[in-house]
């Protein structure tokens, strides 16, 4: 006799498809405008994101050729959407998931920004190295596509992963990665303060990033790789471009 198989949740389904979170592989298809656009921008500034590991790669693959560099990071972009047409996975490139994430992007970088000027106080940070808008934008839509992928995939994902794994049996898994992410948190903030070109140390501003860093970690947990980037990426345009 078959199993019976449990209906969908209701409040799953009626959740429309574009509002649902996305499986990783949706996630990262969601967040190739912003990968392109930086890559194709980043190689004109002197400066680029210092988790970006990838740049110096394809300028050396492409051999210093600007020509060949745009032709590769296209090439990029272009294979992972062959990768996922041949995954069955053509509707999450749909337009309108595209619009609804940056919609959604854009509503978190406000929730962001208001909330962390309340809990800390409206505080102006720096913007990017160099000038001019088009050298602001390229960068923060690196800050938000590579410090996600290092600070949300890596650390508190698979860090939260492991932890979780090796301390929290016995119901003490939330207790253990709500920890996490404070530290997690944390690190993010102290990361703006590293290297030559890290901000002067300020516990205002170091208070204020943080608390940035644990608004995207939860929306990381609860929306996905694809709404953090977005919201990173668009809160940062709005601080350095608009002030």
């Amino acid at each position: 006799m078959a199993k019976p198989v449990a209906p969908a949740a209701k409040d799953d389904a009626d959740v429309p498809e574009v509002a649902r979170k996305s499986d990783a592989w949706t996630d990262l298809g969601l967040t190739l405008p912003i990968f392109v656009a930086y890559h194709l921008g980043v190689v004109f500034l002197p400066v680029r994101n210092a988790a970006d590991l990838v740049t110096s790669e394809l300028r050396s693959l492409a051999k210093h050729s600007l020509p060949m560099y745009a032709t590769l990071t296209l090439a990029l972009g272009a294979l992972f959407v062959i990768s996922l047409w041949s995954l069955g996975q053509k509707r999450a490139l749909a337009p309108s998931r595209f619009v609804f994430i940056a919609l959604e992007g854009t509503l978190y970088a406000v929730l962001m920004r208001a909330a962390s000027s309340y809990v800390v106080g409206s505080l102006r940070l720096a913007g990017a190295s160099g000038s001019g808008a088009f050298s602001s934008v390229v960068m923060a839509l690196g800050a938000g596509f590579y410090e996600e992928i290092a600070f949300r995939v890596g650390i508190f994902g698979v860090g939260s992963l492991v932890l979780r794994q090796l301390f929290g049996k016995g119901g003490k898994g939330v207790a253990v990665t709500v920890l996490w992410a404070l530290c997690e948190s944390a690190a993010f903030s102290g990361w703006h303060y590293v290297g030559a070109m890290g901000d002067p140390f300020d516990l205002q501003s170091f208070a204020f990033r943080a608390f940035c860093g644990l608004f995207l970690t939860v929306i990381f947990a609860f929306r996905g790789f694809a709404p953090a980037v977005w919201t990173h990426a668009i809160y940062d345009v709005w601080v350095m471009v608009g002030g």
